[in-house]
């Protein structure tokens, strides 16, 4: 069976859009716009609904999205006993042949002193790209420290940007996981700061954020970002993945340079969100 039957039946099964699913090349006479299929999904460490530790899951999963760009939250790379202290980012990228971007929020000493080269612990997010990363940076949005026992907003790392040349057009993907907390005063202010951090490129560029922004559509917090970009609006809520109340994961686009045809929520267990997968057209 093909890996885009594969999806095709999935969405099927779970009553959602499967028109984001037909072939991007379809799409490549329409005023010579260039088609691009970007997916977002938080991988939980690499943990399902079952709370299990499953890699092979998750990329298959991934795989039956036939993605060109895909944008993960919750990386654990080396991080610890969780994901079995394994570089998930760059496993998961060489299982799916793409090129990987990691952009660490916590980058920590070894729980134990090692030898010299003794990675680091981290956790993050990721860009995972089939078309080539021409460059790529991690930037500093406010956030609240999990780790430090009395954290107080400031600034860190974590908003992980990259820009992939996808058919002779530069795209700038932007990787991101807001706040969790009930409490959105964080999530406004990195709001705040996504849009400044992608104002600087905004000029005719195209742009897609990918990420787990932990509110719903109509939340105030997120009001802003609708300003310059386009929720993709994929039909269906994404969190928890087993009987889904809430969508709080994104693909969002700028408005005049990249057009949406499409996109879907994919029912999945094998992790505790479910992805978002669109069918883009980039405006040359």
């Amino acid at each position: 069976m093909s890996l885009r039957r594969r999806t095709v039946e999935v969405l099927v099964a779970a009553g959602l859009s499967v028109t984001a699913l037909v072939p991007p090349a379809a799409a490549a006479g329409q005023g010579h716009a260039v088609p691009l299929r970007v997916a977002t999904y938080n991988i939980h460490a690499g943990a399902g609904m079952d709370n299990v530790f499953d890699l092979d899951r998750q990329a298959a999963e991934l795989r039956s999205l036939d993605a060109d760009v895909i944008g993960l939250q919750e990386v654990d790379v080396h991080w610890g006993d969780r994901s079995q202290w394994r570089d998930l980012a760059g496993e998961l990228a060489e299982r799916l042949g793409m090129r990987v971007s990691f952009a660490p929020i916590y980058r920590l000493d070894p729980v134990t002193p090692g030898p010299p080269g003794t990675p680091k612990r981290e956790f993050g997010v990721a860009v995972l790209s089939r078309y080539p990363i021409v460059s790529a940076e991690n930037h500093d949005i406010t956030r609240l420290s999990t780790q430090d026992p009395n954290p107080v907003p400031a600034p860190a790392p974590g908003f992980g940007e990259v820009v992939v040349r996808v058919k002779g057009l530069p795209v700038h993907v932007y990787a991101t996981h807001l706040d969790y907390r009930g409490d959105p005063s964080v999530r406004i202010a990195q709001v705040a700061d996504t849009r400044r951090i992608m104002a600087e490129d905004r000029k005719s560029e195209r742009q897609v954020l990918l990420g787990d922004f932990n509110a719903a559509p109509a939340a105030p917090e997120l009001a802003p970002l609708w300003q310059e970009l386009d929720d993709v609006e994929p039909g269906g809520p994404t969190y928890p993945a087993q009987d889904p109340v809430q969508r709080i994961d994104y693909v969002a686009v700028s408005k005049d340079t990249v057009r949406v045809r499409d996109a879907a929520v994919a029912e999945t267990l094998a992790s505790d969100h479910r992805p978002v997968v669109a069918d883009l057209l980039l405006r040359r």
